[in-house]
């Protein structure tokens, strides 16, 4: 594997899996995994419907998005994985197949990490691993709870407030990012993209939200 940069370091110890580590101990994590850097083109598929995940991703640079097919040939995004995020754990872990491709939005740097050897953890600093891997899968399926709480909402109005309400700063009227394509925050909301324009611009003229792009603002 390439040495890690200065800013990659730095990305990986603000994540849950790494947060607080010393140089040494996250060389020594890295080395568990197994770490390898994979560079991904924009649209090049990490994961295929019929693969095993024989890794998990950590984002160094770029963006991930995770879809799943619907019976009408119509994709959900399931997940975008920014940087500095991780996808894939629960596969990696059970190394079982799984009907969701996996693929780059943009070129993207992946640290692959293997969880093969949480198993056999031995010792003070494995077993922290093997707590910090532990943990990151339960923030995950909290992170699954809050995607039902919007699909579960019967409006496109209501599913976007939920959404937006997940973007740190946006109750306060901060403006934030959604790094999603107007069809692929369609596919996430589990609506149609013409839908969903028209309900974004009744919006903004009735002063609720004010956006450009993938910039928004919560007004009132």
């Amino acid at each position: 594997m390439r040495e890690l940069t200065g800013d990659e370091k730095l990305i990986l110890m603000r994540s849950p899996l790494f947060k607080g580590m010393t140089e040494e101990r996250l060389c020594h994590a890295l080395s568990f995994y197994k770490a390898k850097i994979r560079h991904y083109e924009k649209g090049e598929f990490i994961k295929r419907t019929t693969d095993s995940m024989n890794f998990f991703g950590f984002v160094l640079s770029g963006v991930v998005q995770v879809y799943m097919d619907e019976l009408d040939g119509s994709h959900m995004v399931m997940a975008t994985v920014e940087t500095g995020r991780s996808f894939g754990e629960s596969l990696c872990f059970l190394r079982k197949e799984s009907p969701i491709y996996i693929c780059a939005a943009v070129p993207s740097e992946i640290l692959c990490l293997d969880c093969v050897n949480l198993s056999n953890a031995r010792g003070e600093e494995e077993c922290d691993i093997l707590l910090r891997f532990t943990s990151m899968l339960a923030q995950r399926t909290l992170m699954m709870n809050e995607r039902i709480q919007i699909l579960s909402k019967l409006s496109i109005r209501e599913k976007l407030k939920t959404m937006f309400s997940e973007y740190p700063g946006a109750s306060s009227g901060k403006t934030f990012e959604i790094p999603l394509s107007r069809e692929d925050m369609a596919a996430y909301l589990g609506t149609d993209r013409s839908a969903l324009s028209r309900e974004l611009s009744k919006m903004k003229k009735e002063g609720i939200i004010d956006y450009y792009k993938n910039s928004f603002r919560i007004i009132g």
